[in-house]
C-alpha cells in the first residue's frame, strides 16, 4: 500500500468536495498503519437499465480506490428505488414497479463490472435490511432528523418557496441512504455533485448511533457531446439520454469511437481528466504536447476513444473500431469540412428514409427507400440496405448518400 499523502493526490483527481480532506488524509494513514483498507460505498438506484459515460465518473473514482488497495461497497437502492430520489427535481417522483426496479438491477451488476474488478467488489442491496425494518423501526429513524433541516435541501427549499407539492415520502430517501451508511459503516461515501447533501446526513447519521463519520466525496456530472468551449468556459448540458448527448457504454465499438472523435478538444480533455485511467503525469504530459505542439489534440482523441472502446469491448474491438475510422478518413471518401446537422425526435429511434428526407439527400419516403435499396446509403463506412433500418436517439455518425452528399448526424 503506497503512503496516504500519495494516495489523497491520486483520490483528489477530478473531485469536487472531500469532506472533510483533513478527516480523509487521517483514516488514510490510519489505513496504512494497521494495514486495514477503508470501506468505500458507492450506492446507485437502478432506474434505467443502459449506464453511459456520465455514470461512470463516479465508478471510475471507486475503481482508484479498488486499486490503491481499500474495500469497495457497490450498493443497489432497490429499496430507495421505490421510494424516487427527488434531488434536483421540480416535482414528486413516479414510484417505480419492483419488476423495473429488478430488470434494471440485473442489468447494473452487469454493466459495473466494465470498470470495477468483480474480484475486489462487494455487491450489496439495501432491500436487505430496509425491507426488515418495521413500521415502527422507521418511525424512530424518521425522528433522528428535523423538517427543517430537510428544508435546507436547495431542491426541497425551492419547491417549498414556490408551493409546489413534497410528498412526506419523499423525505425519507435521504434517511434512508444515509441509514445505508450506518449499516455498511462506511468511511468513504461517494456521490456526484448534486448527492452532497445526501452524502453529509450519512455523516450526520453515523454519529447519531455512535459510529466515525464517513468522508463524503463528490463528483463532477459529466458533460455532454455537445458541450462547447464559450468565452473560455466550457459550457454543455449533463450527458443524459434523453437529451440525447451521451456515450452508451453498451453501444457499438464504432458508434463510441466516432462519438469521442466528435467532440471538442477542450470536452476532451476533461474526459482525459474524468474517464481516463491514465495517471495524473500521463495526462498532464499530453496536454503539454497538445499545446507546445509536440502532440497533434487528434491524436489525443484517438488515444482516448480507443482505450474507452477498449474498456467495454476489449482491445481488438477498439483498434478495429480505430482502423476502419482511419481508413474512411484516408481514402477521402468523407470531406474535411462535412456539415454537421441535429435530428430532434421525440420517438426512442427514427427510420433512414426519414432522416434522408430530413437531410434534403431525398425529396420523399419513397425515394429515400428506392436509395437504402440500391445501396446508395451508408452509415461510418457500412452500406444499408434495409430500408427499414432504425438510427436510435443518441446515434452520432457520419452518413452517405449517392457520391457526394456527406453529413454528420446527430440523433438527439
Amino acid at each position: 500500500m503506497i503512503s496516504a499523502q500519495e494516495q489523497l493526490r491520486i483520490i483528489k483527481k477530478g473531485t469536487i468536495d472531500i469532506f472533510q480532506e483533513g478527516e480523509l488524509l487521517q483514516k488514510l494513514e490510519n489505513s496504512v498503519k494497521t494495514g486495514k483498507p477503508l470501506k468505500i460505498k458507492l450506492g446507485a438506484d437502478p432506474t434505467a437499465p443502459d449506464l453511459h459515460l456520465g455514470h461512470t465518473v463516479v465508478l471510475h473514482k471507486m475503481r482508484q480506490f479498488q486499486d490503491l488497495g481499500h474495500e469497495v461497497i457497490f450498493l443497489i437502492g432497490d429499496f430507495t428505488s421505490l421510494i424516487g430520489d427527488p434531488t434536483g427535481k421540480s416535482e414528486t417522483r413516479k414510484p417505480l414497479t419492483p419488476e423495473q426496479v429488478k430488470k434494471s438491477a440485473e442489468s447494473y451488476t452487469e454493466q459495473i463490472f466494465k470498470v470495477l474488478d468483480p474480484e475486489k467488489t462487494r455487491i450489496v442491496y439495501n432491500s436487505s435490511w430496509m425491507g426488515q425494518m418495521s413500521s415502527y423501526d422507521m418511525i424512530k429513524l424518521a425522528s433522528r432528523y428535523s423538517v427543517a433541516r430537510m428544508l435546507e435541501r436547495d431542491d426541497f427549499k425551492k419547491r417549498f418557496r414556490e408551493g409546489s407539492s413534497i410528498a412526506i415520502h419523499e423525505f425519507l430517501y435521504p434517511l434512508v441512504q444515509a441509514y445505508d451508511s450506518v449499516v455498511l459503516e462506511s468511511d468513504v461515501e461517494l456521490g456526484g455533485s448534486d448527492q452532497l447533501f445526501n452524502l453529509l446526513l450519512g455523516r450526520t447519521l453515523q454519529k447519531e448511533f455512535g459510529l466515525p463519520s464517513q468522508i463524503a466525496i463528490t463528483m463532477p456530472i459529466l458533460e455532454g457531446l455537445d458541450a462547447k468551449n464559450i468565452d473560455g468556459v466550457l459550457t454543455g448540458k449533463k450527458m443524459s439520454k434523453s437529451l440525447g448527448n451521451y456515450v452508451g457504454i453498451a453501444e457499438e465499438p464504432s458508434e463510441i469511437f466516432g462519438k469521442i472523435l466528435s467532440i471538442t478538444d477542450e470536452l476532451m480533455w476533461r474526459y482525459y481528466d474524468l474517464l481516463s485511467f491514465k495517471s495524473i503525469d500521463e495526462i498532464e504530459n499530453l496536454k503539454k504536447g497538445a499545446l507546445d505542439g509536440s502532440i497533434n489534440p487528434k491524436n489525443a482523441k484517438v488515444m482516448l476513444a480507443k482505450e474507452i472502446v477498449e474498456r467495454f469491448h476489449g482491445s481488438q474491438a477498439a483498434e478495429k473500431a480505430a482502423e476502419d475510422f482511419e481508413l474512411l478518413f484516408k481514402k477521402r471518401e468523407i470531406p474535411e469540412d462535412i456539415e454537421e446537422i441535429n435530428i430532434t425526435i421525440e420517438e426512442d429511434s427514427i427510420s433512414i428514409s426519414r432522416v434522408l428526407v430530413n437531410l434534403n439527400f431525398a425529396s420523399t419516403n419513397s425515394e429515400a427507400t428506392r436509395l437504402v435499396k440500391q445501396g446508395g446509403v451508408s452509415i461510418n463506412g457500412e452500406k444499408i440496405t434495409d430500408f427499414k433500418y432504425e438510427l436510435d436517439k443518441g446515434f452520432s455518425g457520419i452518413l452517405k448518400s449517392g457520391k457526394k452528399n456527406f453529413c454528420k448526424v446527430n440523433i438527439i
